[in-house]
């Protein structure tokens, strides 16, 4: 595996990326944030800064989500549909390299765009004054480029084998499902029929459990989580990620175009 040829692949998808006009969404975020925190001056009281931090945050996570949705559905397609995946193969780069460099530069778009939000929250939570604690935000916003990598490899896996749109509405089906799992296999505990256990014990295995990478609620309410359970919670992610881009290598190579 060359490192080069995958940076290469890599930095091509992030131009590709950006020529779709996707900072525009950091300007739309901003523009977005500042309408709703004025609103909320006008309809709240001393809740301000967590309502603010909160729809902060899950604007941020939806329009990265979109991006690395959208994008990651057709990375594999558009190559595909243009022939030029016949070009490329055709040349010494494997169809690893490829998956990993479509990955490496979707994932570098989804980063730069959070960055960028965060930078933007950030800013506006102090022009307000707000009480919200920096470090928690960076904390949210680091594990939030993790849940969108593992997303854009579930996107990727699914362009792989599918249609673009295809590809799309079942990454946010995966996506929903993630965060959706664990209350489903809580609730599950307390409902009495066996049979229904296996099936959302079923279900939560299948799907990555992206409640672990979604530290939301902890930056809302300034709650501290111990450096064990994040180092153990982002292993997930990075493992579940690493074995969505193994499969989609071996589809990918097993495809005929």
């Amino acid at each position: 595996m060359n490192p080069q040829r995958i940076a290469v692949i890599a930095a091509n998808v992030f131009r590709d990326v950006f020529r779709d006009r996707v900072l525009y969404l950091a300007a739309l975020y901003a523009i977005g944030l500042v309408l709703v925190i004025l609103f909320l001056g006008e309809v709240s009281a001393g809740t301000e800064g967590k309502i603010s931090v909160d729809v902060g945050l899950a604007s941020m996570s939806l329009l990265a989500l979109a991006v690395a949705a959208f994008e990651g559905g057709g990375l594999i397609n558009k190559e595909v549909e243009k022939r030029t995946a016949l070009i490329l193969i055709a040349k010494p780069l494997s169809r690893s390299e490829f998956v990993l460099g479509k990955h490496f530069g979707l994932t570098g778009v989804v980063t730069i765009l959070i960055a960028i939000m965060t930078a933007i929250l950030l800013s506006v939570l102090s022009w307000q004054q707000f009480d919200y604690n920096p470090k928690n935000i960076l904390i949210s916003s680091g594990f939030l480029v993790l849940e969108m990598a593992l997303i854009s490899a579930v996107s990727i896996l699914f362009g792989a084998f599918t249609s673009s749109l295809m590809g799309t509405v079942l990454t946010f089906a995966v996506y929903f499902m993630g965060h959706f799992s664990q209350n489903l296999l809580t609730l599950s505990e307390s409902i009495k029929s066996e049979s229904i256990r296996p099936i959302a014990k079923g279900i939560y295995l299948l799907f990555p459990d992206l409640s672990r990478l979604d530290l939301k609620n902890q930056a809302v309410h300034i709650i501290t989580i111990p450096p064990s359970q994040l180092g153990m919670n982002a292993l997930y992610g990075l493992v579940y990620m690493a074995l969505l881009l193994a499969i989609s290598t071996i589809i990918f190579a097993n495809r005929e175009f």
